[in-house]
């Protein structure tokens, strides 16, 4: 059986996150967690990295050291997502405080030492959140551009557009240098956006599914969805709220479940009005060169069904 596959989380969790977490801590054959690391987006970075905390003490695991990043975007105002994940960023259950303890490092440092200390080729990034620690990673110590594996991120849209604008997804939108950084880095990158995750909706059927799993952490889950799904299903009028940040971890664990193409994704940095959006062409209706997979479909049915047995491990 081939090794593990060396991950970082970076994440602003947010209940989706947290899925993505427990999915990841659930697939040790699979991905060995190296570490997370904390940025600000859904909430701002005083809450993201007692959060990450949270959910590893959820799957009692732990021994995945935490490290807390930066703390705003590299040169705008954080914009933030209360309205959404709720003022925690995890509402939805009351979680004690972790015991665990923050790790001193950085997580721009951790990033990089990380990188530089595997082999080159053997660590992938999982971006869950605004681009910012990576960015920031990526310009201080350009050396560990060419030893990432792959940055496997959840953000951006192209025929669903925006999420927090009309024309951009909120982690893109967070921080859109830092997007614009890592997408004009070449590094090997795969995009799951809105197109994909809103084709992931946890429906009443689907909540149930986890809270009958009858464990501490199938009830934890249900427990954020019923919340999570709530904004999502009054915006948009939908089934159930959509699961975006777990597909970075299903595409790892299972790629065959996704179909997209390798595409020339640009962000844009300029414009008041789409600030944050990211110009996909999908038609290649441009001679820009491809920099990024951008997912563009995923089979819901086998999501939920790895998920679910996923999930129940713990």
């Amino acid at each position: 059986m081939p090794s593990p596959r060396k991950i970082i989380i970076d994440t602003d969790p947010g209940q989706d996150d947290a899925v993505a977490i427990l999915l990841a801590l659930a697939s040790p054959e699979e991905l060995e967690l190296l570490g997370i690391t904390a940025v600000a987006g859904n909430v701002p970075l005083a809450l993201t990295h007692v959060n990450a905390r949270k959910i590893c003490e959820v799957a009692h695991k732990v021994d995945v050291p935490v490290y807390a990043g930066c703390d705003a975007p590299l040169k705008r105002a954080l914009v933030t997502a209360e309205h959404v994940h709720g003022k925690t960023g995890l509402d939805g259950i009351d979680l004690p405080a972790p015991v665990m303890a923050l790790q001193e490092m950085h997580a721009v440092d951790f990033i990089i030492h990380e990188l530089r200390r595997h082999a080159p080729g053997s660590v992938t990034l999982c971006a869950l959140g605004p681009l910012t620690n990576i960015a920031t990673a990526f310009d201080r110590a350009p050396d560990i551009i060419g030893r990432v594996a792959e940055v496997v991120l959840m953000g951006g849209a192209y025929f669903e557009v925006g999420n927090i604008t009309p024309a951009a997804e909120f982690n893109i939108y967070v921080d859109p240098d830092a997007a614009a950084i890592v997408f004009g880095s070449g590094v090997k990158l795969t995009v799951m956006p809105l197109d994909v995750t809103h084709k992931v909706l946890v429906d009443a059927d689907r909540a149930e599914a986890f809270a009958a799993l009858g464990s501490d952490t199938g009830k934890t889950v249900a427990a954020w969805t019923h919340f999570f799904e709530r904004f999502d299903m009054e915006k948009y009028g939908s089934a159930g709220a959509p699961l975006h940040d777990p597909t970075v971890i299903a595409w790892l664990l299972k790629p065959d479940l996704f179909a997209g193409r390798f595409i020339n994704v640009e962000i844009e940095t300029q414009s008041e009005l789409t600030l944050g959006m990211t110009v996909a062409d999908w038609w290649g209706v441009t001679e820009r060169p491809a920099n990024a997979t951008f997912i563009g479909d995923v089979d819901a049915a086998g999501f939920f069904e790895l998920l679910t047995s996923r999930l129940a491990r713990l």
